[in-house]
């Protein structure tokens, strides 16, 4: 009888995805810690691909380089994350959310120190690359990890806030730049290798994604991690629903290139590729770009830091509009205004208008940062996100490689403040266009 009973009751259990029952999820003190791990992850993220501009100078010095090898020494972690972005592309969607960021930091911070001693340009060019491949397991896995932990109603506007964690993680390697700049840069290199050990943060607060363990046939652990992140307010709901997952190939590269997702690939790529490029490519060679309008190391320093001070707002703005009006909105808003911001940087004739121009192209490009790097990972289902998110991040980190060389270039054959910066701002007007035909996705469940 007892038997029947259950069989009966499996029967009336409704089939439900994940992502519903995270619709009514309250906002509890679970999501708060895992969120806080994570965003101390892309701070440093953020401090690690800027560590080796603000040091070059020092590194240059020691090893005689000239401009082209300091462009390619920086671009050389960007290197190393395109083919490190697509292993761990697969790895995410294959060995889980937690266990790839866990492993990615250590890896990291093991090689980042490594390179911490390099004897030869060649050993550190190299060891840089492979710390790049080793932390991309984290840049892969934030931004959806995040995202498949958190509640329909704040999941834009909390990942917004995530990726905050970017000016926070410039201001740290400007800070760590500034006190162990007279002991050199392998002092400045070795103390942001000791991040790695943030691997044991995400073990002690973040829990595995539910969407994943689902969609392995974990359904038991799923629901044990919706009912912690809930405080165990959504118990009864949990016990009565069974998971449904989406029929896709999981991890597979070829899965997002066909069909209803082949249109969101192409102009995902796109995007990432022309936005990191109009972002990337200025801040890379922004003190040579500084002192081509007469400013002085310290003077460039302090500049940036300021600029930096002007994300926090824009990412603040973009979090409040994107939960109103929705991705698409906000995203083509942001990025109008900051290819325009762009260009009036780029044609300013003045220190003030330098100033103006430059906070103004800090607000708005990085909101709308802000705002793509949650609409980017939820395009696509839960057993594909990992490998999309990968290719995306590929794209950024190609431009990312390319740019510092590209713009060396430019500057070594005296090109202009006005046609170097224009050149690198026409890139955000290709990301405007871009981003008019993508899809919404706010208020909307992950599948």
């Amino acid at each position: 009888m007892m038997r029947a009973e259950r069989e009966v009751g499996a029967m009336q259990k409704r089939l439900v995805p994940v992502g519903a029952l995270f619709e009514n999820m309250p906002v509890t003190s679970q999501h708060w810690r895992a969120g806080l791990a994570l965003f101390f992850s892309f701070v440093i993220e953020s401090w690690e691909m800027m560590i080796v501009i603000l040091a070059s100078a020092s590194i240059g010095a020691e090893f005689h380089l000239e401009g082209a090898q300091i462009g390619s020494l920086i671009g050389s972690i960007f290197l190393g994350m395109i083919p490190g972005c697509l292993i761990w592309g697969k790895l995410v969607d294959r060995i889980g959310r937690k266990q790839t960021m866990m492993i990615s930091f250590g890896l990291y911070g093991m090689i980042s120190l490594i390179s911490a001693f390099s004897l030869t340009y060649d050993m550190l060019w190299w060891t840089r690359l492979f710390s790049g491949v080793a932390l991309s397991g984290v840049l892969v896995a934030t931004f959806p990890y995040f995202e498949e932990l958190l509640p329909v109603k704040v999941r834009g506007k909390a990942a917004v806030y995530l990726a905050s964690g970017w000016p926070v993680g410039f201001l740290l390697a400007i800070g760590t730049t500034y006190l162990f700049m007279e002991l050199g840069w392998r002092w400045i290199i070795g103390v942001s290798s000791l991040a790695g050990l943030w691997f044991l943060a995400i073990a002690a607060f973040v829990p595995e994604s539910p969407y994943w363990l689902a969609g392995k046939g974990r359904h038991s652990e799923a629901k044990e991690v919706v009912s912690r992140l809930a405080n165990g307010r959504m118990d009864n709901e949990i016990s009565s629903v069974e998971f449904v997952v989406e029929n896709v190939q999981a991890g597979s590269f070829l899965e997002i290139f066909r069909g209803e997702f082949l249109r969101s690939t192409i102009l995902q790529i796109i995007i990432n590729f022309s936005f990191s490029w109009g972002y990337w490519a200025l801040s890379s060679w922004m003190p040579a770009l500084l002192a081509k309008k007469g400013l002085s190391a310290p003077e460039g320093m302090g500049f940036m830091a300021l600029s930096a001070l002007f994300m926090f707002p824009g990412y603040m703005v973009s979090s409040y509009l994107t939960g109103k009006y929705g991705r698409k909105k906000v995203m083509a808003l942001f990025v109008f205004f900051a290819a325009v911001s762009g260009f009036g940087f780029a044609s300013a004739s003045t220190l003030p208008e330098m100033y103006i121009w430059n906070f103004a192209l800090s607000f708005f490009s990085l909101g709308a940062w802000g705002v793509w790097d949650t609409w980017m990972a939820e395009l696509y289902p839960t057993e594909i996100r990992g490998v999309s998110y990968s290719i995306g991040i590929s794209g950024q980190r190609l431009a990312n490689a390319i740019a510092p060389g590209v713009i060396g270039a430019m500057l070594a054959t005296n090109s202009s403040f006005l046609a170097t910066v224009s050149f690198i701002s026409a890139f955000l007007v290709i990301t405007f266009v871009a981003s008019l035909f993508l899809k919404e996705t706010e208020g909307e469940i992950l599948h």
